[in-house]
């Protein structure tokens, strides 16, 4: 009766020790088959680092008008750090800011100022291109109040100024400001001059609603692209945020981003979850290249973590669409992708 008892405690131990995430395994992206591989190149060791100076999680990636590349990470504390167009070193920005505490996002306007969306503080920081703060939005938790209890999911639209764990940031070509907000609100909103103008947006699978939108972008006649990460589709919406498209063909996006110019293209990552499942990296880390209609141009990369290959791409800058940088939480990284022409051999 002792070996039974013992054996069952085993068997029970074995079972929990099975994370939930590996018995509910999501099927390929329904793109995955057809899309054409992008033949493509990691340039090795384009950063330029000082001496014990190291990228954490690489959470927000961007680059201004110069091609200067920002990079915001998580290590001992959320650092923000600016390099050249050539990847050298220049600047810390914020360092001891207050609203740094577990970055999440990092975007430049069309004036290169910088934002950064920190789900830590629930804030989002407008800086200069000098990077002196211009404007907040959001608010962090006074620690003199006492640690607060774990919220629930926001059984609303979420308070107009106060956000939950906010994930990103964009704006239209009139230069309204839309908050992916995010892990707890599942909502999107929408501000002028940092003026709360409407929100939508709840928990949930219907049209309109988000399981954690994830990522944020904007096209140049204004149409907002959401990442809406655990229900694995893109929800598409025109400025007044009013639905107008949903792609759902290319897995959980958790990084979008749109390039400028007269073409304009759609990078989506179909990532790995944070912590590398080997059953859930077999059907994720690829990133698919699109139309801003949803066709699906062609894809590359694979779940990895040498060089080309991708673990938890968790954000892209593609003001360059031949040339991305995209940066990743569990290789502690980021990484320089040229990307080549597609030829007849590389198509399937």
């Amino acid at each position: 009766m002792k070996r039974f008892i013992g054996l069952s405690l085993a068997l029970a131990s074995v079972i929990l020790a099975v994370p939930t995430s590996a018995q509910q395994v999501p099927p390929r992206a329904t793109a995955f088959a057809t899309a054409p591989d992008i033949p493509y190149e990691s340039v090795p060791n384009f950063l330029t680092i000082p001496p014990n100076l190291y990228l954490g999680e690489g959470i927000g990636v961007a680059r201004n008008s110069k091609g200067h590349i920002f990079i915001f990470t998580r290590s001992g504390d959320t650092r923000l750090f600016e390099f050249d167009q050539n990847g050298k070193f220049l600047r810390e920005i914020g360092q001891g800011l207050y609203g740094f505490e577990m970055a999440h996002g990092v975007r430049v306007d069309s004036q290169d100022n910088i934002w950064t969306v920190d789900e830590g503080t629930n804030m989002v920081v407008k800086f200069s291109p000098e990077g002196r703060v211009l404007m907040t939005m959001g608010r962090r938790p006074e620690a003199v109040e006492g640690v607060e209890p774990t919220p629930g999911v926001a059984p609303g639209g979420g308070e107009p100024y106060r956000f939950n764990r906010p994930t990103d940031v964009t704006w239209d070509p009139a230069g309204n400001i839309f908050v992916s907000d995010g892990y707890f609100n599942s909502r999107v909103a929408k501000y002028k001059n940092g003026r709360f103008v409407k929100s939508i947006g709840v928990r949930g699978t219907e049209p309109y609603q988000f399981n954690t939108p994830h990522s944020i972008t904007a096209d140049a006649t204004g149409n907002i692209y959401v990442a809406d990460r655990n229900n694995r589709r893109i929800q598409v919406f025109d400025s007044n945020l009013v639905l107008r498209a949903i792609y759902d063909n290319v897995g959980a996006p958790w990084a979008v981003c749109i390039s400028p110019g007269p073409h304009q293209y759609l990078f989506s990552s179909n990532s790995n979850p944070d912590n590398n499942n080997s059953l859930l990296a077999a059907v994720a880390g690829e990133i698919y290249k699109m139309e801003l209609d949803g066709t699906v141009i062609g894809k590359f990369g694979k779940p990895g973590k040498q060089l080309g290959e991708f673990s938890t791409v968790h954000a892209i800058d593609c003001r360059n669409p031949d040339e991305l940088i995209v940066v990743e939480i569990t290789a502690w990284r980021a990484q320089k992708i040229r990307l080549k022409a597609i030829t007849p051999s590389s198509t399937k």
